[in-house]
């Protein structure tokens, strides 16, 4: 799938792109602010300079209420629109905070939006099955704040086109790590983990992306329920606790771990559900012991993935034997815990661990650069998907405009 940035944008002038991410730990905002250059050859990918990145905390009262909604609990249309549009001047403070502070001002803005519902798996509904996914925060609030172009809602048109609505920074993956000689693996490690696959000197439809399972979302509800802290700050509860076999080898009997890619998850799987079913199977654990299994579920699944799907894929698309570098972002990156569980793992599998700051861009901030990427693609009228990630029926222009 080439870009063709040459013919459809008809022009070499760089934008200054702010992208926007609220991921499913529903924790903060991350903003961070790019230069996007599309280049003169029609097939390669556009240019991208990483100027800065600022995190900000949701409200207190602001998350609790997302929280709530994103686990299913009652709510009215009066409340999700007024959510809707408090999300919006939310969003719009943390980028006007962020491009005071990086002296910067963004001319297109791409946002995310806050998921309270993904559904990929067609459902019946009033008589017809069908899928649905929904991210809140308006758009419109930011283009007249701002004054500039908003994209939104990304995930709608890949969903609509047969796909899972996610994997979407697998874009970013492939324009930023893909190599001519080395396999690349990807990791994110937010509220859920996915990886991103990239064969050595591989073209961008034999890549292969997807949900691994949870990241940090079992282990923070768990750490909120047992400890009333955020989460398990440098995996040090974990590292105290121990993991009951009897638990792990229950939980690990969930079909999401061995259904094969393409999929996706995120609260409708893991979620207060989820929790509440390990706590009660754990009734006598000790609450370390919570952690370190929802920890160690977390990195088993990860490394799992990667030896049952992405070794194969790997084999299966690269010409000759070629080192693997697996690359980590996301908050789960400060998680010693965690990370010390998957570089042991990865070790095994011949694979090097790094984490997305050894390359110039912050952990924390991939995925705001991923939606920043995104929406440039849709500006220019470019496709943002890729199929072979998200099981779309073909290339997508992802997002709805905002225009000031």
């Amino acid at each position: 799938m080439a870009l063709k940035t040459k013919s459809t944008t008809g022009s070499t002038r760089p934008l200054i792109v702010a992208g926007v991410m609220s991921g499913t730990s529903a924790d903060g905002i991350d903003i961070a602010l790019c230069r996007i250059t599309p280049t003169r050859d029609a097939n390669a990918s556009p240019r991208i300079k990483f100027l800065g990145h600022a995190g900000f905390p949701y409200p207190r009262a602001i998350r609790a209420d997302l929280l709530r909604i994103m686990e299913g609990a009652p709510s009215t249309a009066a409340h999700l629109s007024r959510l809707n549009w408090r999300l919006g001047a939310i969003y719009a403070d943390c980028i006007e905070r962020a491009a005071t502070k990086l002296k910067l001002k963004p001319a297109l803005v791409g946002l995310h939006g806050q998921t309270i519902h993904h559904q990929t798996k067609p459902t019946p509904y009033l008589g017809a099955p069908l899928p649905s996914t929904w991210q809140i925060g308006e758009a419109a609030v930011l283009a007249e704040r701002l004054r500039c172009t908003v994209v939104s809602d990304f995930r709608p048109a890949d969903l609509a086109a047969g796909g899972q609505g996610a994997p979407l920074v697998p874009m970013l993956d492939y324009t930023l790590f893909r190599h001519p000689t080395r396999n690349r693996i990807l990791l994110n490690l937010g509220g859920i983990a996915n990886v991103t696959v990239i064969p050595a000197g591989s073209t961008i439809d034999s890549l292969l992306a997807f949900d691994t399972g949870p990241a940090n979302m079992v282990i923070d509800a768990l750490m909120q329920s047992e400890f009333g802290k955020p989460f398990d700050r440098n995996g040090a509860v974990a590292a105290r606790g121990e993991v009951p076999g009897d638990l792990f080898n229950e939980l690990w009997r969930d079909p999401y771990f061995a259904a094969p890619p393409p999929k996706s998850c995120g609260r409708e799987q893991f979620g207060q559900g989820f929790v509440q079913r390990l706590k009660h199977l754990a009734a006598k654990a000790a609450p370390a012991d919570l952690i370190a299994a929802a920890t160690y579920l977390t990195s088993t699944s990860i490394l799992e993935a990667i030896s049952v799907f992405g070794i194969p894929h790997l084999q299966q698309h690269t010409p000759r034997a070629a080192a693997t570098d697996l690359i980590a972002a996301g908050g789960g990156t400060r998680n010693r815990t965690l990370m010390s569980l998957l570089a042991e793992g990865l070790s095994e599998l011949n694979i090097s661990l790094a984490p997305t700051d050894s390359v110039g861009i912050p952990s924390q901030a991939k995925e705001a650069v991923a939606f920043a990427l995104l929406a440039w693609l849709s500006y220019f009228g470019l496709p943002g998907n890729i199929p072979a990630a998200t099981g779309a029926s073909h290339p997508a222009i992802l997002g709805k405009v905002s225009r000031a």
